[in-house]
């Protein structure tokens, strides 16, 4: 990765659908070598998809949060795979600290998100303790 490719990046963050010519463009180099570059981050797993940025309460999703779990840790491979098959969670990272996941999660609304809370979560067996901190209002940086 250089400046060119970072330049790339910066340009797909701002708009994914741009064209080729446009990201050619703020990335200051010529179109045939801004699909070089960028073919080759999407071979190299640099890039690894593109996505839309959808608003969570005109999506139908008005109720988010970011709950952490402390969990069995021995067992984060099938917790892994069954926090993917919930459909609430958008986002999800082990980490480290005073819990072990920490889960981004938008429900339809507070019933929702209720169920999910003291319900769902509770009820996968390698979930020893969750805490939910209800978001109010939240904001991309990109």
């Amino acid at each position: 990765m250089d400046d060119i490719d970072s330049r790339i990046i910066e340009a797909l963050r701002a708009d994914g659908r741009a064209s080729i010519t446009a990201v050619a463009e703020a990335a200051h180099v010529s179109r045939a070598n801004a699909y070089a570059r960028l073919s080759r981050m999407l071979d190299d797993g640099v890039i690894t998809g593109f996505t839309a940025k959808v608003d969570p309460v005109r999506s139908g999703r008005g109720s988010s949060a970011y709950v952490t779990l402390r969990v069995e840790q021995a067992s984060w491979h099938e917790l892994r795979d069954r926090l993917r098959g919930i459909p609430e969670v958008e986002h999800f990272a082990l980490v480290g600290g005073d819990f072990d996941v920490i889960l981004l999660v938008r429900a339809r609304d507070n019933e929702d998100l209720r169920r999910l809370v003291l319900e769902t979560l509770p009820g996968i067996p390698s979930v020893r303790d969750t805490k939910t901190s209800l978001i109010f209002e939240d904001h991309d940086t990109r």
